[in-house]
């Protein structure tokens, strides 16, 4: 194992990170990211916070508090999913209701962060980082809605935008430019899981501490690698889908949005790569994933099998 090699910053998430000693790492980056000092208070328990062994790749996610109440929900998705923006709108929203208690008024609802970190080419747009917040403009003159002076003074927030959500999202796929601009840093770790000596952005410094691979234990050396077969088993799945025309014709049929775009790139890609042989390796394939303990609904999304087909292997 090479030296001075760190774990990628979605194993963390799932590991590390949880660790309140460990703080620091994702204070630096929350810091860095929204453009405000982040004190992490506690970590909240949410459905994605459990390590479950069918999501070692598809989806991670860690629900964080700072020490003003506000909630920071970091999302890492790395296999594409057209209907994400409804997902980050969903996740946002459930995390509203699930942390106001019955009977209480409305101006204790928490402000929300949803911070996504995705592997894969999310929407049209050519920037690595976008923001999304909420605001009202008038219909006939585009003017901007404000709050009062007593609602600024109540809530202690200047704007409306400041009550709502607001959305990240990290395209970090194919970034690879090293800088000296503290975010850049920090995307230039998130896609390639290096950090150079002269990072000097805030938690980088804590994250070259805490996340090499040498500092592990042997337990989680092995449980680090096994991430990884995981990974690239689905990495390669996916290649070899595009290379057979399946993974194609699902995703175009996933980008539509639409029941009968999707059932008919799903039936293009099953034509064109339902050849014998192709057949042949989704089923070597899938059976390597079902070792690997991967659910069975993953694998035939995944692969293009039917539930069927999956049953007959071993």
């Amino acid at each position: 194992m090479k030296e001075r090699t760190f774990v990628s910053f979605d194993w963390a998430l799932k590991r590390i990170l949880r660790d309140k000693a460990n703080f620091g790492v994702l204070e630096g980056f929350l810091t860095t990211l929204l453009n405000f000092n982040v004190k992490i208070h506690r970590l909240l328990e949410s459905e994605g916070n459990k390590d479950r062994r069918e999501s070692k790749y598809n989806r991670v996610d860690l629900l964080a508090e700072n020490g003003d109440g506000e909630l920071i929900l970091i999302e890492v998705q790395g296999e594409p999913e057209f209907a994400y923006f409804q997902r980050m709108l969903f996740g946002a929203s459930k995390l509203v209701t699930d942390y106001i208690n019955g009977g209480q008024n409305y101006e204790n609802v928490k402000k929300i962060y949803s911070v996504n970190i995705v592997y894969f080419d999310l929407g049209q747009g050519d920037d690595v980082v976008y923001h999304g917040k909420t605001e009202f403009r008038g219909i006939h003159n585009g003017d901007l809605l404000r709050l009062s002076p007593y609602q600024q003074q109540k809530f202690e927030v200047s704007d409306i935008y400041e009550l709502y959500p607001e959305y990240y999202i990290l395209k970090v796929n194919d970034f690879n430019q090293w800088s000296r601009v503290p975010l850049d840093q920090w995307l230039y770790f998130l896609a390639t899981s290096d950090i150079p000596d002269d990072a000097d952005a805030p938690g980088l410094k804590e994250a070259r501490e805490k996340l090499t691979i040498m500092q592990m234990s042997r337990e989680e050396q092995r449980a680090y690698e096994s991430y990884w077969m995981d990974r690239h088993i689905l990495e390669n799945t996916m290649t070899t889908a595009r290379g057979e025309g399946k993974l194609e014709g699902y995703e175009e049929g996933k980008a539509k949005g639409i029941a009968e775009g999707r059932a008919e790139g799903r039936a293009e890609g099953r034509a064109e790569g339902r050849a014998e042989g192709a057949h042949k390796k989704a089923m070597e394939i899938a059976r390597k994933m079902k070792e690997q303990g991967l659910a069975t609904e993953d694998i035939a999304e995944i692969t293009g099998l039917t539930a069927e087909e999956l049953s007959t292997i071993p």
